[in-house]
């Protein structure tokens, strides 16, 4: 039986010295594999950068919600809303505006890169069947339950027979998540550029799978004042509030 090694990025959103320490990060760990689990470039102050040193790498993307804002054109519909929130929140026009201003930073090139992404990646290895998405293949701003996740994975055990281990590995929610139930596995590694679980640090995440499991999330600090003074020097919409993310690794919308 053959072994894997992922390396895992999820939800940058433009943090470019979050990126950077977490590549470097990979570049010293031995792995089969890199993964991006989307929302690459909203949100932060350096989205063309980001989208730079993506395209130089050899990786699998997968799309996140935010990605997918940019090339439907959030901003342009009647009464632009996301991941329900009211459209006459000046939170949420303050948001959709940073969308606009993401999409701008990256331009056609950044849209095409988007819609070359996969909305999942599954892969057996052995015994163990793993799947990879920003939140769900069913819908990108939710991950499932853990209950959906065990319906999900008796709809592959039954198309699968062969396989005896499962594994559901999401982003979108910033943090950590680790749940079993029986041979079932659903795992967030957290955020790689903006944590919301109070720790500030970065994640990257390592899954092995085949002859054995294992699943390491690595931590690290890096430049945040490199990036909250590139947040002032750029000004983006929404740009106070993500300053107090990065300090605060939590969603800070008060002033």
């Amino acid at each position: 039986m053959t072994s894997k090694t992922f390396a895992i990025i999820t939800d940058i959103h433009s943090n470019f010295a979050a990126l950077g320490k977490a590549l470097e990060i990979i570049e010293n760990h031995p792995h089969d594999q890199l993964i991006c689990l989307g929302d690459c470039f909203a949100l932060g102050p350096a989205p063309e950068k980001v989208f730079e040193r993506l395209q130089s790498l050899e990786a699998i993307f997968i799309r996140g919600n935010h990605d997918r804002y940019l090339v439907e054109r959030l901003w342009e519909q009647e009464r632009p809303s996301l991941e329900g929130m009211d459209p006459d929140d000046p939170v949420c026009q303050a948001i959709v505006a940073n969308e606009k201003w993401t999409a701008e930073q990256v331009g056609e090139a950044g849209a095409d890169f988007i819609r070359s992404m996969h909305i999942s990646h599954r892969e057996v290895v052995g015994n163990t069947f793993v799947e990879f998405t920003h939140a769900w293949y069913e819908r990108d701003d939710e991950p499932p339950t853990l209950e959906e996740a065990v319906h999900w994975r008796d709809h592959v055990q039954a198309a699968h027979p062969e396989v005896d281990q499962f594994i559901f590995i999401h982003g979108h929610v910033h943090h950590p998540r680790d749940e079993s139930a029986e041979n079932l596995k659903v795992l967030c590694q957290g955020a790689t550029g903006m944590p919301f679980d109070e720790d500030p640090r970065g994640a990257v995440a390592f899954l092995t799978i085949g002859e054995f499991f294992e699943w390491d999330v690595i931590r690290f600090d890096y430049d945040k004042e490199a990036t909250i003074q590139l947040l002032d020097d750029r000004k983006p919409p929404f740009y106070q509030n993500l300053k107090k993310t990065v300090l605060y690794a939590a969603i800070r919308n008060d002033d």
